[in-house]
């Protein structure tokens, strides 16, 4: 596994853990965020997740408050808004923070592996972030919620899709395809 694989988080439930615990699978990495306009990607999760998850895959949720206080709520909150509004059965993550001076660091070595995200080329959410003046000064950085990260089987960070790429978006599952061998 890679060095970024060995970068300690918390789960929701106040658990250690690093996605060592997760080897041998392709992950997808996604800050999240629960009152956010982009927020219905909860449900593409899911359903990805059901479609992937006996075949290597997992999902891992990271809530967020970086982007206009999106994602207020308490760990337990956060839970049960998941489970009650979309049925999330994926792994989530403590709240982190993913932009900033505090960022996670394995958001930090994420960002660092593959500074460069997909995105729509006419991204009404770009243009509408830029409009509002919202868009980070470093396009490196993870421009809202629901940016998506894609690691390997070997912690390698393959793939980042800006928050405009839904999880069902044919960029991503022809990659999952590939990488499960489907």
């Amino acid at each position: 596994m890679s060095a970024i694989t060995s970068i300690p988080f918390t789960l929701i439930d106040g658990k250690g853990a690093t996605l060592d615990d997760f080897a041998g699978k392709v992950l997808l990495v996604v800050n999240v965020a629960s009152q956010c306009g982009l927020t219905p990607q909860y449900e593409a999760l899911q359903k990805l997740y059901a479609r992937y998850r006996d075949k290597g895959f997992e999902i891992i949720g990271f809530p967020a408050n970086n982007f206009l206080g999106q994602e207020p709520g308490t760990e337990q909150e956060i839970m049960e808004f998941c489970h009650g509004n979309y049925g999330v059965t994926f792994p989530m993550a403590a709240k982190v923070s993913v932009a900033g001076e505090d960022i996670h660091p394995l958001f930090a070595a994420m960002i660092e592996a593959q500074p460069q995200a997909t995105g729509n080329v006419d991204s009404q959410l770009k243009s509408k972030l830029s409009q509002m003046g919202l868009l980070p000064k470093d396009a490196r950085q993870i421009t809202w919620n629901f940016e998506k990260f894609l690691i390997d089987h070997h912690g390698n960070v393959v793939g980042r899709f800006r928050p405009d790429i839904t999880p069902d978006d044919p960029r991503i599952t022809a990659t999952l395809d590939s990488l499960l061998g489907i």
